[in-house]
């Protein structure tokens, strides 16, 4: 991360700590929800199966960047099937980067080819070992691996939703973000459990020893782009929900943290590491304020 950059979210973050500010910083333009995949635990995909069109997205962009957002994600469906006439998802990025986000990630399942150097990371869902992950994404893994190997540059972290079916992966996927070349990290939630999904939700006794497993990863070097610190709060669901730093857009309606907020009940059960370590951020917690700034440092 450049230090410019750095000091702006240093800055935001000790007004919003310091005045109990609720702006945003961080947001996410769903760009699709159409998507070539049926994933087990997925409840967003292709509802409409809508491609949104160019000058709509660019509006929504400007629209966060006015709110004061600077840290932008683009989301799906799968954001790789996204084309507007000869606009690809690599017009996208760049467009952003020129409106002035200062940080631009992208979250595929990683089925397409990976040549988007102009996204400051890639999240890409890699949902366990090749066994557990194609049983909850089909017959995928090999596909994504060779994408990886030959991406056109190493801003991929994998991401991965711990549930019922992969929860002893984690290891393993810690294990592949450490020995792949182009992979710079791992990111983990658990399984937010949509009223179709909630078979595959953890019990607190399972999140635990998956906490347990991610911590164990890290001790051997693996790049795991979360905060230990907030562990103990993400597996009793004590933290603060929603997370007002975070706002999604989608077809031009705003949602505060995420699409699931309107799931009555669900902001309860949010197995999102991200919505933890930020609300815990900009409540003044010490202990993540300090992990944050090394894991940040290290991996953006």
């Amino acid at each position: 991360m450049k230090f410019k950059n750095f000091m702006r979210f240093a800055g935001f973050g000790a007004k919003t700590i310091l005045f109990r500010k609720k702006k945003p910083i961080l947001g996410t333009v769903i760009i699709t929800d159409k998507c070539n995949l049926k994933c087990k635990h997925c409840s967003v995909n292709n509802i409409t199966a809508i491609i949104h069109p160019y000058e709509k997205i660019k509006k929504e962009m400007t629209t966060l960047y006015e709110m004061g957002i600077r840290i932008l994600f683009f989301c799906g469906g799968e954001t790789f099937l996204w084309r507007d006439g000869d606009k690809t998802l690599r017009d996208l990025v760049i467009e952003a980067k020129e409106m002035g986000f200062l940080i631009v990630n992208v979250v595929t399942n990683g089925t397409f080819k990976l040549d988007l150097p102009e996204a400051d990371l890639i999240l890409l869902s890699l949902d366990g070992d090749k066994k557990d992950h194609n049983t909850i994404r089909g017959n995928t893994y090999d596909t994504i691996m060779e994408n990886i190997e030959n991406a056109t540059s190493d801003n991929i972290c994998f991401y991965m939703a711990i549930n019922q079916i992969n929860k002893n992966s984690i290891m393993d996927v810690c294990m592949k973000a450490k020995e792949m070349k182009n992979v710079r990290a791992v990111s983990f939630n658990f399984h937010t459990p949509y009223p179709d999904t909630t078979m595959l939700a953890l019990s607190k006794e399972e999140k635990a020893k998956c906490c347990e497993v991610i911590k164990e990863a890290m001790k051997l070097k693996a790049p795991v782009f979360n905060l230990k610190s907030a562990f103990p709060y993400i597996i009793e669901n004590k933290f603060p929900t929603p997370c007002h730093q975070c706002v999604v857009i989608e077809d031009g309606k705003i949602s505060t943290c995420g699409r699931c907020i309107e799931v009555e009940g669900l902001c309860d059960k949010c197995g999102y590491f991200f919505v933890a370590e930020y609300t815990l951020l900009f409540r003044g917690n010490i202990k993540i304020i300090c992990e944050m700034l090394r894991t940040y440092l290290k991996y953006i």
